[in-house]
């Protein structure tokens, strides 16, 4: 069996990177009771994240923990229109095209307010109401996390 450190399974870390290379994956993710390790990969670069409290130990040079994202200000969630998937934010509906949306700009429910490419598939994302565009989250072509905040309509 394997040397667990802290209730870490290094060799499990190893073995789930090396299924990452193996099969051209981008991430993958287990969980086993109360813990909970996703290993994945930009590039060349593998990450690990064990988001349960638990300390997360690195493969020496091929693993690297996960920064901590800076914490944004306090929205209203009501105000907030959030991504619904994963996926790239586009602005405009092509390059070069006039942006959907503009901060102050006025938009009305169910009005495109972003485009979201997820697995090569366009994703419109209306407006959930009416109001003004009081803050735009997001640049054009960023990858989006699925419940990001994207855009404040008030």
């Amino acid at each position: 069996m394997a040397e667990k450190k802290n209730g870490i399974d290094q060799a499990l870390i190893r073995d789930l990177a090396n299924i990452l290379n193996d099969t051209d994956l981008t991430e993958i993710e287990v969980e086993q009771d109360d813990l909970r390790i996703r290993v994945s990969r930009a590039g060349n670069t593998q990450y690990v994240q064990a988001p349960m409290a638990a300390p997360a130990f690195a493969a020496p040079s091929a693993v690297a923990p996960v920064a901590a994202a800076p914490t944004a200000p306090a929205r209203n969630p009501a105000n907030t229109v959030t991504a619904p998937m994963v996926g790239t934010a586009y602005m405009a509906p092509a390059p070069g095209a006039r942006p959907f949306i503009e901060l102050g700009a006025a938009v009305k429910e169910g009005q495109t307010l972003v485009i979201i490419e997820a697995m090569k598939t366009m994703n419109q994302i209306p407006s959930p109401k009416s109001g003004k565009i009081t803050e735009i989250l997001v640049e054009d072509g960023s990858p989006v996390e699925y419940g990001q905040a994207l855009v404040v309509i008030e």
